[in-house]
């Protein structure tokens, strides 16, 4: 089974059932499998997209890395908080769009995305993932996961494919964000217990970055748009 695009619901109304069932339905592999990104992140300023109740935002700080979340649910900014503070990590976070993410250009290295709804193959997103990374920037998605299994689903990859404009006619290949944008598109497979996590991993090349920007956020309710779900 695939667990991808879920609980926009969930996420945005109810959100503090959010860990208890994804702990239940991935038997509680799910921290683990949002973890597999960190083998793909090369680089140190890191922004999460949609970092939900902040685990990720704590294990990136862990590992050294100088992470950024944002977020449309106020009830995930609160509860991401929260745990931030409990775990004594000082993270910043805002509430925006990935559509239209209030950042300078070239302010990050890599950003990163688990379990995202359809936001992630928006052209506005992709668009302004690719803005505001450096350089060889690279976007890092956990798209899906199965609990058992050493073969990655080939149904499920096979529509990554054509997400990612490597399969379909030329026309719908060129109409892929990722294509788009001139992106370097793969898939990856990371093994966690019986089971298998799907990755997307998309390499920016942009000449036009600013390397030394550093990360200003604008005010999060300056930064508010037309209130389109992240999940």
């Amino acid at each position: 089974m695939n667990f991808h695009f879920l609980w926009r619901l969930l996420y945005n109304n109810s959100a503090r059932m959010y860990d208890f069932l994804s702990f239940l339905v991935s038997w509680g592999k799910w921290k683990a499998w949002c973890r597999t990104s960190l083998a793909f992140l090369k680089e140190r300023r890191i922004l999460e997209l949609a970092n939900g109740p902040g685990h990720l935002l704590i294990s990136l700080k862990n590992a050294g890395y100088q992470p950024v979340g944002i977020d449309l649910s106020p009830r995930m900014i609160r509860r991401a908080k929260r745990r931030l503070r409990r775990a004594r990590i000082d993270v910043p976070l805002v509430r925006c769009r990935t559509q239209a993410l209030p950042f300078r250009s070239g302010s990050f290295d890599e950003v990163v995305a688990t379990f995202p709804t359809d936001y992630i193959f928006d052209p506005d997103t992709i668009r302004e993932v690719n803005r505001v990374t450096s350089g060889q920037g690279r976007l890092v998605v956990v798209a899906g996961a199965q609990q058992k299994g050493s073969q990655p689903d080939g149904h499920f990859c096979q529509w990554l494919q054509g997400m990612m404009g490597k399969t379909g006619t030329r026309r719908e290949q060129e109409q892929s964000p990722f294509v788009r944008q001139g992106m370097q598109t793969r898939i990856e497979h990371k093994r966690v217990g019986d089971g298998l996590v799907t990755l997307i991993v998309a390499e920016m090349h942009r000449s036009d970055a600013a390397p030394g920007d550093s990360v200003q956020p604008v005010e999060p309710e300056t930064a508010m748009r037309e209130p389109v779900p992240n999940r």
